[in-house]
């Protein structure tokens, strides 16, 4: 539409009849001339308003629907992340009791052995200074460790102590294939070497070629000169095998260590050697052997045939 000055009255004509027709409706109220007018554009426009509020409507769900989802997905986190703290805090709590359960069972065999210990925690494993099977330990010259100390846990023998630096330690675990330590048989006090083999059992020479071995018993360490790198008693392992003997001046036996080498975790280093060999005394009492029971079976005569009487065949 084109702006000239005959559109401009006819714009201002339209003006002054809506402000007309507007103050007329008001002053009327109810009785309005303009009512009938009013209720004939709601009756045409009325179901046009309905079907643009039922297209709107889902558009306005949806951004309800959006809102209370991220809500829900921030209180899942919070949920999410709870969950994860009490995980965290009953796993805490686990390994807490596990290893005071280790450091429990450490200072039995101590004070069994009268070894004075230095308690460390196994912080790295891996190979150094040429040893295949060792861990370093978080506790060194500074704490009093010294080269060529003998190192245990609550179930025996660790290893030995094989360098030292200020704040940390390596120590050359017991089944490693260059680890030899002398070990005493239980009771007997028969004498032998045992020789780490890795994750297999320990071969230990006897000394005596007619030692009477059997599976089930038990070695402890025999010592060394000055207690270096070994102190008397430590309890070494199990007999699982044993070779038959062949006349030799030695005997083959098979002993499967006490100690679990891929689990280490705190560890004692015997600072201070025992006053006596405690020989066998340190290994816990073996579980006392149950009884088989036996079932016995009590036969009671009928009267027919205590009297003698001769039996009747089964189909009469």
């Amino acid at each position: 539409m084109r702006d000239t000055r005959e559109s401009r009255l006819l714009l201002v004509l339209l003006i002054a009849i809506a402000f007309a027709l507007i103050t007329v409706d008001i002053r009327a109220g109810e009785e309005s001339p303009v009512d009938g007018a009013r209720q004939a554009a709601a009756a045409v426009f009325g179901p046009v308003e309905e079907g643009v509020a039922s297209a709107v409507d889902p558009v306005a769900n949806a951004i309800g629907a959006v809102r209370d989802s991220g809500e829900r997905h921030s209180r899942i986190a919070v949920l999410e992340r709870e969950n994860a703290a009490l995980k965290a805090k009953l796993g805490s709590e686990d390994l807490t009791r596990s290893r005071i359960r280790e450091l429990d069972e450490m200072l039995k065999r101590a004070g069994s052995g009268q070894y004075g210990i230095k308690g460390a925690e196994v912080i790295a494993i891996g190979a150094a200074q040429g040893f295949s099977w060792t861990v370093t330990i978080d506790a060194g010259s500074k704490d009093g460790i010294e080269r060529d100390m003998t190192v245990l846990n609550g179930d025996g023998l660790v290893g030995r102590v094989a360098t030292v630096g200020p704040d940390t330690a390596t120590v050359v675990l017991a089944n490693d294939p260059d680890f030899t330590v002398g070990t005493r048989l239980e009771k007997t006090g028969e004498l032998g070497f045992a020789t780490g083999q890795g994750d297999r059992a320990l071969s230990v020479q006897m000394l005596n070629g007619k030692a009477k071995v059997a599976p089930g018993d038990r070695l402890v360490t025999f010592g060394s000169r000055g207690n270096k790198p070994f102190v008397p008693g430590v309890p070494i392992g199990e007999v699982v095998k044993v070779d038959p003997a062949r006349g030799d001046l030695t005997r083959t036996v098979w002993v499967r260590p006490f100690v679990g080498f891929s689990r280490l975790d705190i560890v004692g280093v015997v600072v201070v050697p025992p006053r006596e060999d405690p020989r066998d005394t340190v290994l816990p009492p073996k579980p006392a052997v149950q009884p088989t029971p036996t079932v016995t079976v009590t036969v009671t005569p009928s009267p027919a045939a205590s009297a003698g009487a001769p039996a009747k065949p089964a189909d009469e």
